[in-house]
């Protein structure tokens, strides 16, 4: 469990920026871009809360979606440094830290609990679904998809053992 949650989380960093390298191309201006950003500041927060639940800490947020949205350039750098953050945590982690039940708040007030890998399970499957409504915005506006997959990373960053050849 514990090298597959490491190999997600890098692969989670690898499509996020994937997805900001297109998007900073596509340039501000873009339609699709600011719809990204709507969808990735909300993805981002949701991320931060996690971490914050996952080191028993106050998180500050009092909603999952900003009021406003930031800078793509500000965003992209955010997301980078919080994806490293997460690809370092996990590496951390034992399989006790994994089953350990942590009690949080959501940002509704509801109580949660949920172990360290559900959390993290959380968000990366929160992520990929973000990421994928991206994906349906680029197709409607006649962009290609990104090759994002797990699949794709998996065959890019492990291209010897894959039995690929490295581009």
């Amino acid at each position: 469990m514990e090298e597959t949650l490491q190999r997600l989380f890098r692969y989670k960093a690898w499509a996020n920026d994937e997805l900001l390298r297109k998007l900073a191309e596509l340039g501000a201006g873009s339609t699709v871009t600011g719809l990204a950003i709507r969808a990735l500041s909300h993805s981002y927060i949701v991320d931060r809360i996690f971490a914050a639940h996952l080191r028993r800490e106050p998180h500050g947020y009092t909603a999952v979606n900003p009021s406003e949205q930031p800078p793509l350039e500000q965003l992209a750098a955010d997301i980078r440094r919080s994806d490293l953050e997460y690809v370092e945590y996990v590496a951390a982690l034992d399989r006790r830290q994994l089953a350990e039940p942590i009690d949080f708040e959501f940002t509704d007030g509801a109580p949660g609990r949920m172990t360290r890998a559900e959390m993290l399970m959380h968000v990366i499957t929160h992520g990929v679904g973000h990421r994928g409504q991206i994906s349906a915005v680029m197709l409607l506006n006649a962009l290609p998809a990104l090759k994002d997959g797990f699949t794709t990373y998996l065959h890019e960053a492990e291209a010897k053992v894959r039995r690929r050849i490295a581009a």
